[in-house]
């Protein structure tokens, strides 16, 4: 048994094979030829004096997950892991030690005005053909996963009278229409006491705007507004986006409107727009509809040192194999991608594309500088227990997501998706913020990886979570859908557990599976991304 088994890099994704590791042995992976740090395999992590078949012995405890030295490394010289420089060492660190984040100083971030923009386009992969789902079309030519009435909000303040509203509506409605998978209420924090004209405030309206539009809800919006709100109602239906507008009867229920004589007329006016809707959405059906109809979203939270080694570079497999057959894969969180923007402007299909990217990073530093922060306040806590030192580390591993894809176009925070291909949406890395704008941007499934594990889940959109350890799997046997620790032991490949997430992912689009989230109704609440002054 080798004592450092080879992975693959974020370039190229081809993991040299191996057998499966057998009982406690020692065990590191070195993720690149250049790299002078590995990962501690083993669970529990290893003790000092271990010694490697190579002769590498550790000078002091690594757990599981935390780098340790492969070499001396002399005070300031670049820490290496991905075949990139993920920090310096403060002092010396001998060979055999643990490269605790202490013990490493961050780098600074690619420099936005020297980057390449698309100058290595990576070939088209071969298509793949025959590849469907069983989905609901609408009329517009999108297709949902799944069937759900989705209630907008144009303001806090009506949320207690829709959560009333809503729970009378799965009690009381619908049982009486079986086609309907669930209702939800898009509720949020906004809509007044806001700078509503503010440049920002473009972001969280848009966004508003977007999620009506998600093909999961077939194109029946409703609203439930109060009627003193900066937010007018009418801006959230489809076509009066630009703002303003007349009045609505059929989609927007006021609660402080003449006709409503109490509570309980508030709350049958929205019952009774419900149900005209949920008969509409009652007669959508699954059709055979092909891959390319997919809109998936990528993104990993509670992340540790095998996100990118593991998870991260099998959605990207799955990614790549998402985009042969013509569907749309979003991959996001700019904090996550900043430190290894210099891997992804190369890749842009034009040099257009590589300037929004810019554009976006440019954008979020600008705004984290305002708020007197920097990209160094990621990563969280857990992140650090599970051996990312710091966000470089962080983020050359969450762009494993991307695959090896050209990056076909940017959405600013909220935008809906227009191309069809890879897609970085620009959005903040806070999971619950990520998630409401990919939904927004139009996903109808998401994948999420996890290392340190979260309950996460959506019900506008199915989740799949993909764990990073086996060890994570089986404790959280009933909150993970596929286990990609496997990869770390030799006991699968990067590549048969990216097919094995693809057909996981058709089997979900097409209910087949439901992932855990959907079998335990466990979802988070929508966030909305708000970078515009509250009044």
């Amino acid at each position: 048994m080798l004592a450092h088994t080879q992975s693959p890099s974020p370039d190229t994704q081809s993991p040299d094979t191996q057998s499966p590791v057998t009982g406690d042995a020692p065990r590191t992976i070195r993720l690149h030829p250049d790299d002078n740090v590995a990962i501690v395999v083993n669970a529990f992590g290893l003790p000092a004096g271990t010694v490697f078949p190579d002769g590498l012995t550790l000078t002091e405890f690594v757990p599981q997950g935390h780098k340790v030295a492969l070499a001396d490394i002399p005070g300031g010289a670049p820490v290496r892991r991905y075949g990139e420089v993920v920090g310096l060492a403060r002092a010396p660190i001998p060979r055999g030690a643990w490269v605790e984040e202490s013990r490493v100083e961050t780098p600074e971030a690619p420099a936005l005005d020297r980057l390449e923009r698309a100058t290595r386009v990576p070939a088209p992969l071969p298509p793949l053909e025959g590849y469907t789902f069983e989905g609901y079309r609408n009329p517009d030519g999108s297709v949902g996963t799944k069937n759900v009435l989705a209630i907008s909000t144009s303001v806090q303040c009506v949320a207690g009278t829709l959560a009333v509203a809503i729970r009378r509506i799965k009690q009381e409605l619908l049982p009486r229409f079986p086609n309907v998978d669930d209702v939800v209420g898009l509720t949020h924090a906004y809509g007044c006491g806001v700078a509503i004209g503010a440049p920002e405030a473009v972001i969280p309206i848009r966004t508003l705007q977007s999620l009506a539009r998600n093909p999961n809800f077939g194109g029946e919006v409703m609203v439930v507004g109060l009627g003193c709100e900066k937010l007018v109602s009418e801006r959230l239906l489809p076509g009066r986006e630009a703002g303003g507008g007349g009045e609505d009867a059929a989609s927007v229920v006021r609660l402080q409107d003449e006709r409503h004589a109490g509570f309980a007329s508030m709350i049958e006016s929205i019952l009774a727009m419900a149900e005209a809707r949920l008969s509409v959405l009652n007669r959508r059906t699954r059709e055979t509809c092909p891959a390319a109809d997919l809109v998936v979203g990528l993104q990993c939270g509670g992340s540790d040192a095998f996100s990118g080694v593991t998870a991260n570079p099998a959605l990207g497999f799955a990614a790549d194999l998402l985009v042969r057959c013509g569907a749309t894969v979003l991959f996001s969180e700019v904090t996550e991608v900043r430190d290894a923007i210099h891997l992804l402007t190369p890749r842009a299909a034009t040099p257009e594309v590589a300037d929004a990217l810019i554009r976006e990073m440019a954008w979020y530093d600008a705004y984290l500088a305002k708020g007197g922060a920097d990209r160094r306040a990621n990563p969280s806590p857990g992140n650090k227990r599970g051996g990312l030192n710091n966000i470089v580390e962080k983020a050359l591993g969450s762009v494993a997501k991307s695959g090896r894809s050209a990056i076909a176009g940017v959405l600013a925070p909220g935008e809906r998706v227009r191309e069809k291909g890879l897609i970085f949406a620009a959005t903040p890395a806070s999971d619950f913020v990520c998630g409401t704008l990919q939904l927004a941007s139009g996903i109808t499934l998401q994948v999420f990886a996890t290392g340190r594990g979260t309950p996460y889940g959506l019900a506008e959109a199915p989740v799949i979570k993909v764990a990073t350890r086996t060890e994570l799997a089986e404790r959280w046997s009933d909150l993970i859908d596929l286990d990609a620790g496997r990869i770390a032991t030799g006991a699968a490949t990067i590549e048969e557990m990216g097919w094995e997430l693809f057909r996981l992912i058709l089997d979900v689009a097409s209910g087949r599976k439901r992932p855990w989230s959907d079998h335990w109704g466990l979802y988070n609440d929508l966030t909305l991304f708000n970078p515009a002054p509250i009044t």
